[in-house]
Formats: C-alpha cells, sequence, structure tokens
C-alpha cells in the first residue's frame, strides 16, 4: 500500500471559529477539541478511514447536521479523499451525506480555514428510524482515490477555501 496522506487537527482557534459558526455556541468547547479522534481503519482490510463524532447528536427522520470533524488532511498530488457515511448508517438509517459524496482535493489542506473538513449529513430514512449517536462514534468514512488528469490539462490556480472557492 502507498502511505500517501496525513490526517491532523486543525487548530483550536479555527475548530473554534467553525463550532460556534455552526452551533452559535462554544460551552465545553476545549473538552470537545482535546477529544477529537483522527481518522483510522477499523481492520488491516479496511478502505474507509472512520470519522468520529465530536459530540453526541440525535437525528430524527428527514433532519440534517453539519458536523465540523476538527480534522484536516494533508494529501499527495494526484489523490482525493471521498467521503460516503459508514455502512452501516447508511444501511440501517439511510443516513445520506447532503453532497451525496463528500471530495477533499489535496489542495483544500491549504485554505483560509485550514481545510477543515465539514461533514453534512441527513436522516433519510423511509422507515421513521431516528439515528442516535454517542461522542465518539463513527459516523463517515473517507477513502482515498487515485485520480488521473486529460493531456492537454493546463490548469495552474489553487483553491482557497471550500464550497464555491473555484469560482464554478
Amino acid at each position: 500500500m502507498q502511505r500517501i496522506a496525513k490526517f491532523e487537527k486543525v487548530s483550536f482557534e479555527q475548530f473554534r471559529k467553525d463550532w460556534e459558526d455552526t452551533f452559535g455556541s462554544a460551552d465545553g468547547i476545549e473538552t470537545i477539541y482535546n477529544d477529537i479522534k483522527l481518522p483510522k481503519r477499523a481492520t488491516s482490510g479496511s478502505a474507509g478511514y472512520d470519522f468520529y463524532a465530536p459530540m453526541a447528536f440525535e437525528l430524527k427522520p428527514g433532519e440534517t447536521i453539519k458536523i465540523p470533524t476538527g480534522i484536516r488532511v494533508k494529501i499527495n498530488d494526484g489523490w482525493v479523499l471521498k467521503l460516503y457515511p459508514r455502512s452501516g448508517l447508511g444501511f440501517k438509517f439511510r443516513v445520506q451525506m447532503n453532497n451525496t459524496v463528500g471530495i477533499i482535493d489535496s489542495d483544500y489542506y491549504n485554505s483560509d480555514n485550514e481545510g477543515h473538513i465539514f461533514c453534512k449529513i441527513t436522516n433519510d430514512t423511509n422507515e421513521g428510524k431516528t439515528v442516535s449517536l454517542h461522542n465518539g462514534a463513527g459516523f463517515c468514512q473517507g477513502i482515498f482515490v487515485e485520480y488521473g488528469i486529460t493531456f492537454d490539462d493546463d490548469v495552474t490556480e489553487e483553491r482557497n477555501g471550500g464550497f464555491g472557492s473555484t469560482g464554478n
């Protein structure tokens, strides 16, 4: 296996800013930040790196939550991190990523927000089930994928931000 990336925590200042922007309150933020776990694989055969909830939450049918993970990732050029719901959550509760698949490009790491990865998920159940996850529970997974570019590609621009930062 190639080793092509490294997970890190964003700075405390960035995490606090994004947490307050998302939830409005920063009560207990230092404890939340200190307890953030870096993504890891569950087994040697796992393709996905589990991302862990920085707080407990509940999603009733149709509800959505945007989670500031406190995580960033430095990725070698030619690779991308794709984010999906954990398989069990998708199967049991029909948890969906709001953008279907999260795409974390290698140049996102250098963005003004330190490349802070957010996951926005929805409980899209058609069975009336409520999702309850405790602090530290795995809720999404990231898989690194190699990609190629066309022979006539001449792009030299780099991003500075998340959604919409490429101007498209």
